[in-house]
């Protein structure tokens, strides 16, 4: 029987909590099979979403800045070449196929993929419900004790109302990264975590008040396109990026070390013994983090030097140096203590922003995924279990699969919270369902 909240009598073979690139691939991938196919064949699928739209960092989508993965790694070409769910046919649609190419790039505008992903997900528009929130994954048990579906459960992101249960054989998890915050600094009015780093900014000016002083705490990608941003957005303010790192550190781009985004890396990272998966992340960390592009570090060099030479220093980088307090200054301004760590100096800088390009951080599966926790086995580490085919391992008595899209880089490697093989991703997902189904 029905329950009163329950959505509705269906029992959908895949229900996806959160709904940015990764089950946005992973709904194309079903909508594909599903073209063609007899109603009693096709998958049901479902996916939930808190935002009310489709959106993927859109504070830092900064007019010229560039994704840092090829085209090709879009939502389906590693997947099935022939899809026009790819990003060359949403250029051929918005007639700029031969725009695009006669750039003579295989990285697009970050603000233009976003664009691609909007087109994409409008199109299964039909799959997603926006605005709902999941706040408890429910095991289903039938009378002989086995778990073969989920009863998931949302409520209406940001109001009041009711709540509504799903069930499903199969959730996939993609509920994304969270800022992270590092201890001893609390976001406020004037501290921003650099996710918002754009409307934040665009408020600020808006209020018309002077800017003299902005601060970035980060070494990676994100904090030096937050301070060349900041430098270009106020141009009467200061800019200071503070970082523990001599310098910034190119990103390393090259064709051999690209190789560990490849889906058969993915293969030999599983496999490995867990001393080898370790020393492959050590070694391979620069491909990801806390690295930056060396065209971006030319040009802040470059524009620093400038102002050098013209006696006007806009742009200072306080290096191996850490901030140690934040407190309220007069005039609603920040006191920043900064330290520089080889001989314990300090210096407390008077700012009217604080930016933490400080990373982000896989969301507590646990809190998402409640009850249905307890039956996910966990290494001696306590990490979750996950299987090649991205499904966690569980105790025997469950059925019913979920299908982890990030927060597995233990077991998967550096791919799993980038973009590089979302389209392979899916289909290993959707073809495990599939495996799932036939055997059921």
């Amino acid at each position: 029987m029905k329950s009163p909240h329950m959505g509705s009598d269906v029992v959908h073979d895949i229900l996806g909590v959160g709904f940015g690139p990764s089950n946005l691939a992973l709904s194309i991938a079903v909508e594909e099979y599903n073209a063609g196919l007899a109603a009693d064949r096709r998958l049901d699928a479902l996916f939930l979403e808190r935002q009310p739209g489709f959106g993927w960092h859109r504070g830092m989508l900064i007019d010229d800045a560039t994704m840092q993965v090829s085209f090709l790694k879009d939502l389906v070409t590693l997947r099935n070449p022939t899809s026009d769910y790819s990003f060359l046919c949403f250029l051929r649609e918005r007639g700029r196929l031969i725009d695009f190419l006669n750039q003579k790039t295989l990285f697009p505008l970050r603000m233009e993929f976003h664009e691609y992903f909007e087109w994409a997900a409008a199109r299964v528009g039909h799959l997603v419900s926006y605005g709902c929130e999941v706040t408890g994954v429910v095991p289903v048990r039938g009378e002989d004790g086995r778990v073969s579906c989920f009863d998931v459960t949302s409520r209406r992101a940001g109001g009041p109302g009711g709540t509504v249960t799903h069930r499903a054989r199969n959730i996939s998890v993609a509920a994304g990264l969270e800022p992270h915050i590092p201890p001893g600094l609390e976001p406020a009015e004037r501290v921003w975590h650099n996710s918002e780093l754009i409307p934040r900014a665009a408020a600020l000016a808006a209020e018309g008040a002077p800017v003299r002083r902005v601060v970035v705490l980060g070494a990676g990608q994100s904090a030096a396109e937050a301070v060349d941003y900041l430098h270009r957005t106020f141009p009467d303010a200061e800019v200071c990026s503070v970082f523990t790192k001599y310098g910034y550190t190119p990103a390393d781009d090259s064709p051999f070390a690209n190789r560990i985004f490849d889906p058969e890396a993915v293969d030999v990272y599983f496999s490995a013994p867990s001393e080898v998966k370790q020393s492959l992340l050590d070694y391979h960390r620069s491909t990801n983090y806390s690295v930056v592009d060396m065209d971006l570090i030319e040009s802040l060099y470059a524009t620093a030097y400038r102002q050098k030479v013209a006696g006007r220093e806009r742009l200072r980088f306080l290096n191996v140096s850490r901030i140690r307090a934040v407190e309220q200054g007069a005039g609603g301004s920040l006191d920043v203590t900064v330290e520089f760590l080889p001989t314990g100096e300090r210096q407390v800088l008077a700012a009217d922003v604080l930016v933490l390009a400080t990373g982000y951080r896989p969301r507590d599966l646990s809190a998402l995924l409640g009850e249905a926790a307890k039956l996910c086995l966990r290494t001696d580490g306590d990490a979750i279990r996950v299987g090649r085919d991205h499904r966690v391992e569980t105790v025997p008595e469950v059925t019913a699969g979920i299908y982890l899209q990030g927060g597995t880089e233990h077991t998967h490697g550096l791919t799993s919270t980038l973009l590089s093989t979302v389209a392979v991703r899916a289909e290993e997902i959707h073809r495990s369902v599939l495996a799932g189904r036939a055997a059921a």
